[in-house]
């Protein structure tokens, strides 16, 4: 578990900073970094080392939001908006994970295809079904993946193929749980759908198991203007979408909290997500495809609320963290362009901050190679960028360039020390 790699190393130092180490060493011991180094410490002779000279090293990329079943339908429906694209098509394909057999075969393609992207850590939405999600975890942690994945619960609006009986939702919920506990490095997630599927009665159920078994939780959070205007309707006595959560200590008050989207916020809302830490999970294909708007992630950055960068497949039509690193920054300008100016837009040594640092801190120490760091890092194939007219590109510059041109290109994988790819 000793060795190093060799290669041109870029990564975050903050949000605004990078750090660029051409022909340089990260070293790994146990799964963990011990730091870049120039030239290789003497103690360290001998040890194994990948040479990848030449070609650009950075850490894993995190996702911190996407859906395993809908990745059967990805790039489809893509002229509908949030509500209407889940009632008449998501829904549907999501109760075929009833049948295991499809099951299989489903989360067997889509775990091979994540497994050659230059995605390392995650944390996505299953379905409601306790074996499907169960192998998808069992196959997820096959490959060496770290995150977390969740049994979905909803008991209301919902198809009734997919609609839980409250009980059983609480019941096959603590049945799944326990059944996760054989598994070392894919760990669950407690995972109500929205706030609009989910009764009263279930989410006080759900915290009730949160502070059991001390689980962190994923939802869905101000998406769509219609959906706030659901909420609304359905929970009259809350000021905001947020506080419908937080009610039932559900957002960040007792245990780490992803809400995917949060594009409107609510003025008083935004407060209570920053002072909660909650993770905002932007999806900036998802948000176009269906219409949900431009999430201010500009603003985001500079008030201090907590940012990382999410695929959604598949409302996103992508499974590539390069592409969402692309897309960020195209969103943050056409809002800063078309909506508020006030923000600046999301640069690429921000971007790249939000996909590795940012995100990788609902992980522990992820996202980075100083020294006690996970060691997640991708090695990136460059061979198809002609460099002849501009050589002498640094290192953040060439990653740029790498980002904008065909995507996951990935030519070794590491997680925790681990080589997967």
């Amino acid at each position: 578990m000793t060795f190093a790699i060799k290669g041109d190393i870029l990564y975050s130092k903050s949000l605004n900073k990078v750090s660029q180490n051409e022909n340089s060493y990260i070293v790994c011991v146990d799964g963990k970094s011990e730091g870049v180094f120039k030239k290789l410490p003497a103690k360290y002779k001998g040890i194994k080392i990948y040479d990848y000279s030449g070609h650009i090293v950075i850490p894993g990329l995190v996702d911190i939001h996407l859906h395993a079943p809908q990745y059967s339908f990805i790039g489809l429906h893509m002229d509908l908006k949030l509500l209407d694209w889940l009632n008449k098509y998501t829904f549907p394909a999501e109760s075929k994970y009833k049948d295991l057999n499809f099951a299989k075969k489903a989360y067997d393609i889509f775990v091979d295809d994540l497994k050659k992207t230059a995605t390392t850590r995650f944390a996505m939405f299953a379905t409601i079904h306790n074996d499907a999600t169960l192998y998808l975890m069992s196959r997820l942690e096959k490959v060496g993946f770290k995150g977390y994945v969740g049994k979905v619960n909803m008991d209301r609006n919902s198809p009734k193929i997919l609609v839980e009986k409250t009980k059983n939702s609480v019941k096959d919920t603590i049945l799944w749980i326990e059944a996760c506990k054989k598994f070392k490095n894919i760990k669950p997630i407690l995972t109500p759908r929205f706030i609009p599927s989910c009764t009263d009665e279930l989410m006080s159920e759900l915290s009730n198991i949160m502070k059991t078994y001390n689980l962190p939780v994923q939802s869905h959070l101000s998406e769509n203007r219609s959906e706030i205007e659901w909420v609304k309707e359905l929970m009259p006595s809350v000021s905001n979408y947020e506080e419908a959560y937080d009610r039932f200590e559900m957002l960040g008050s007792v245990t780490n909290t992803i809400m995917a989207h949060y594009v409107w916020p609510d003025e008083k809302g935004i407060e209570l997500m920053k002072d909660r830490k909650v993770w905002v999970a932007h999806s900036p294909s998802s948000n176009r495809n269906l219409g949900s708007g431009i999430a201010p992630i500009g603003r985001y950055l500079k008030e201090g609320v907590k940012v990382g960068l999410a695929t959604d497949v598949a409302g996103g039509s992508y499974l590539s963290m390069f592409r969402a690193i692309e897309d960020t920054i195209t969103a943050s300008k056409i809002r800063n362009s078309l909506i508020d100016d006030k923000y600046a837009s999301v640069t690429i040594e921000q971007a790249l901050y939000i996909a590795t640092i940012s995100g990788g801190e609902f992980f522990g120490k992820v996202g980075s190679f100083d020294k006690g760091y996970e060691f997640d890092a991708i090695v990136l194939d460059e061979k198809d960028i002609p460099t002849v007219l501009m050589p002498e590109l640094n290192l953040l510059e060439r990653f740029e360039r790498f980002i904008y041109r065909p995507k996951d290109k990935v030519l070794a994988k590491f997680i925790a020390g681990k080589k997967v790819v």
